[in-house]
């Protein structure tokens, strides 16, 4: 078995204790992308607010209870801030990361800014949804992204001498992109799971921004994301090549846009759990550089 398929088969048999995983690692060389003693670390979250040039944002912010570690930036999906994506960080910050999850919504309202079990197929409650999601901009990505990773750098908790890392759901797919040409300096790692608008034909496009960081990518595709726009991963994978950074772009078979966030009437166990091996790896490589 190849070290992908060793992958592949974590990622399907979440159920392994942190013993059965060492011996895995230790049998396979995964060990030195995903320490083992960042496997089942103790932390300590707060809710906590950040002061931005637009007003007070609302946030998350989980660690490991002791030392300092690299940060991450995650961006929620268009039902915003909720207990699953708290979940999802403490869950990287387990695996020995500090983590900010945010409220990009908070110009508007603090979160929750959606119904518990949101129907997105519900014209009142997608009407609400994308008035939220049309209430960002570009701009706002930027400064948000600043002030942010201000936020995570004056933390005991970060390591600021190791690469930051920033992953993004759907509609925050572009804002993570946005957050690393922002932040050029330090974000080391990309990660976007069903990243909605990647690739567009306007002046602003996020991929155009590509080539203004300094980053790893991990581009987790939608099946049917992809069916619907096939020709996007072509124009990202071109785009990474003549930036010359490191990505891995991959259509995710027989997901649905939407599949990662455990809550998701969609979700996919096994892709998700695939795509969060895929995360560590990369956020454990890429937070090594200085």
């Amino acid at each position: 078995m190849c070290e992908q398929d060793d992958l592949d088969e974590f990622a399907r048999r979440a159920a392994l204790t942190r013993r059965q995983f060492g011996a895995m690692a230790l049998g396979t060389g995964l060990a030195a992308m995903l320490p083992l003693a960042a496997l089942a670390t103790e932390t300590v979250g707060a809710e906590v607010t950040i002061k931005t040039p637009d007003g007070v944002a609302d946030a998350y912010f989980v660690h490991p209870a002791s030392g300092a570690h690299p940060a991450v930036l995650m961006w929620p999906d268009i039902f915003g801030l909720r207990p699953a994506f708290k979940d999802m960080a403490t869950r990287l910050a387990n695996a020995g990361f500090s983590v900010l999850v945010v409220n990009p919504f908070y110009r508007t309202q603090k979160a929750p800014t959606a119904p518990e079990h949101a129907d997105f197929n519900d014209p009142a409650t997608r009407d609400a949804l994308m008035a939220l999601r049309n209430s960002l901009t570009p701009a706002s990505a930027a400064t948000d992204a600043k002030a942010f990773i201000g936020f995570l750098d004056s933390q005991a908790a970060v390591d600021v001498k190791r690469k930051a890392g920033t992953m993004g759901y759907c509609m925050s797919g572009p804002i993570a992109l946005r957050t690393a040409a922002a932040r050029a300096d330090r974000i080391g790692a990309v990660a976007t799971f069903h990243g909605g608008g990647l690739v567009t034909k306007d002046p602003d496009s996020p991929h155009l921004l590509i080539a203004q960081t300094k980053a790893r990518y991990l581009i987790a595709i939608a099946a049917n994301d992809d069916e619907r726009d096939p020709d996007d991963k072509s124009v990202l994978r071109e785009s990474f090549e003549h930036a010359h950074l490191e990505a891995e772009v991959e259509v995710y078979a027989g997901t649905q846009h939407g599949w990662c966030p455990t809550d998701s009437s969609v979700y996919n166990h096994d892709a998700a759990e695939k795509a969060w091996v895929r995360l560590l790896a990369l956020l454990n490589k890429s937070s090594q550089v200085g």
